[in-house]
C-alpha cells in the first residue's frame, strides 16, 4: 500500500540534483555539498509531518537546505581555528603518535633515561642547603609553597625564589651529568 508519505518521499528525492547544485554554490566544495544535501534530507524526512499539503515541496526543501547551511556556518564560526602554528609541540607530537599508532615519550622521560639515580642524588647534594630543601620538599614530597614556607620558616616569596634558583642549578648540573653518561 502506497501512502501519501511515500509519494512525498519520491517527489522529494526528485529535487536532489537541484539541491546539490545549490549546496555546491553555497559550500564551494563537493564533499561538503553532499554532506549538506544529506543533512537536508535527514531533517526533511524527520519533519515531513510538518509539511502542509498543497505547499511548494521544492521551496520547503530549499528552505531546509539554507537553514542547515546557515546553522553549520554559525557553528563553525564559534569553533576555534586550529593551525599548526597555533598548536604546541606536545599537541602536534600527540596527534602524530595517535595517527601512527605509536606512543611518544616526552623529552623529560628521554632525558631521565640517560641520567642515573646516583647522578640525580649527586646533583642534589651539590645544591646549597636552602635550595636543596626547597626543591626536595616541592618536587619529591609534593608540598605547596605555603607548606614549604612554614617548614622552612621563611616567606612564600623566598620559597619561590629558592625553588626557581634551585631547579635552574639542578638542571645545569644534570645536563652536565648527562653529557658524561
Amino acid at each position: 500500500m502506497i501512502t501519501d508519505a511515500d509519494i512525498r518521499f519520491d517527489e522529494a528525492l526528485g529535487y536532489m540534483r537541484q539541491l546539490h547544485a545549490k549546496a555546491s554554490r553555497m559550500t564551494r566544495n563537493h564533499s561538503d555539498a553532499e554532506d549538506l544535501v544529506q543533512e537536508t534530507y535527514a531533517r526533511a524526512f524527520a519533519s515531513f509531518h510538518q509539511f502542509k499539503e498543497g505547499t511548494n515541496l521544492r521551496a520547503w526543501l530549499n528552505r531546509i537546505l539554507t537553514n542547515t547551511f546557515i546553522s553549520s556556518y554559525r557553528k563553525r564560526q564559534r569553533e576555534p581555528v586550529l593551525t599548526a602554528s597555533s598548536l604546541e609541540d606536545w599537541q602536534l607530537e600527540r596527534a602524530h603518535a595517535h595517527s601512527t599508532g605509536m606512543t611518544a615519550r616526552s623529552a623529560e622521560e628521554l632525558a631521565l633515561d640517560r641520567i642515573t639515580d646516583t647522578a640525580v642524588t649527586d646533583a642534589l647534594r651539590q645544591l646549597p642547603a636552602d635550595f636543596r630543601m626547597a626543591v626536595y620538599l616541592a618536587d619529591v614530597e609534593g608540598f605547596g609553597y605555603r607548606e614549604i614556607a612554614e617548614i622552612m620558616h621563611c616567606p612564600i616569596g623566598t620559597v619561590m625564589s629558592r625553588l626557581h634558583r634551585g631547579r635552574s642549578r639542578l638542571r645545569e648540573l644534570l645536563e652536565n651529568a648527562s653529557g658524561r653518561v
